[in-house]
């Protein structure tokens, strides 16, 4: 037997004014966005903004609908429109902001596990890390420099 052992580096900001200004502005579309979200059911609000090595930002938001597995998160809607609208583009940078109807959100809420696994599969198709940046309502943000920090063990195109 051998141990593995598997480490993830994030930086953490103590709140959006500490982010340069070209950030700053990406996570205020991604707030933009999270005001545009679908979400009646789970009262949970995600924006995502996504800046393109083209110079586009792409915008998307969480959309719910009664049949649960049919909605599509914040991430995927940005990522799955980028793809769709500027298929040579690589994603450079990705916020997210995600807020509670039930509650405030203070703390950083990372992508979930189908949204690591989407922004992962356009990691290793532009072979280029994406720097996500995420965070709740209000409060600190969290920085990864690339979606493997989020998802150490990827699964992609070469385990087919």
């Amino acid at each position: 037997m051998k141990e593995v052992k598997i480490e993830s580096t994030l930086f953490v900001y103590e709140s959006i004014d500490e982010l340069s200004k070209e950030i700053q502005s990406l996570m205020n579309d991604a707030i933009q966005a999270r005001e545009k979200a679908y979400a009646p059911y789970s009262k949970f609000h995600v924006g995502t903004a996504l800046l393109l090595d083209n110079g586009e930002i792409i915008t998307g938001s969480n959309q719910e609908n009664a049949s649960y597995p049919s909605g599509l998160c914040a991430e995927r809607t940005a990522i799955y429109y980028a793809g769709a609208k500027y298929p040579k583009a690589k994603v450079v940078t990705m916020a997210i902001t995600a807020a509670s109807q039930n509650q405030k959100t203070t703390s950083p809420i990372p992508p979930c596990g189908a949204c690591r696994q989407a922004i992962a599969e356009y990691e290793v198709k532009q072979e280029t890390a994406i720097e996500i940046y995420f965070m709740g309502e209000t409060g600190r943000v969290a920085k990864s420099d690339s979606l493997a920090n989020l998802l150490p063990f990827v699964f992609d195109k070469s385990a087919l």
